[in-house]
């Protein structure tokens, strides 16, 4: 069984920091992409950032040179870390990660639990 257990979500003052964690567990041979998503209320699911396992990188513009998603290979563990933060970042925040369970086998797509962001004026 596939877990991912998300962490470092709170409350913060605008222009301030957080960092999410996101860690998986189970019998993952290995993991493709890896990336964060958000939801704000009663807005849909959109992407922030996303990492490849060659390390390549993509961001939603409203995120671009604020935030930095990165990923430990070894601990299949993705992070964002949030800078200059801005109240309209408030939003339940999600990773994402799609994985094999055996070599050759077919990826899986798995969500987290979600971590709530809220970002204060």
């Amino acid at each position: 069984q596939v877990q991912l257990v998300e962490s470092g979500g709170g409350l913060v003052q605008a222009g301030g920091s957080l960092r999410l964690s996101c860690a998986a567990s189970g019998p993952i041979i290995s993991i493709n992409t890896m990336g964060w998503y958000r939801q704000a209320p009663g807005k849909q699911r959109e992407l922030v950032a996303s990492i490849t396992s060659g390390g390549t990188t993509n961001y939603a513009d409203s995120v671009k040179g604020r935030f930095t998603i990165s990923r430990d290979n070894a601990k299949n563990t993705v992070y964002l870390q949030m800078n200059s933060l801005r109240p309209e970042d408030t939003a339940v925040y999600y990773c994402n990660l799609d994985y094999r369970l055996a070599y050759g086998g077919r990826y899986y797509s798995k969500w987290g639990q979600g971590t709530q962001v809220t970002v204060s004026t």
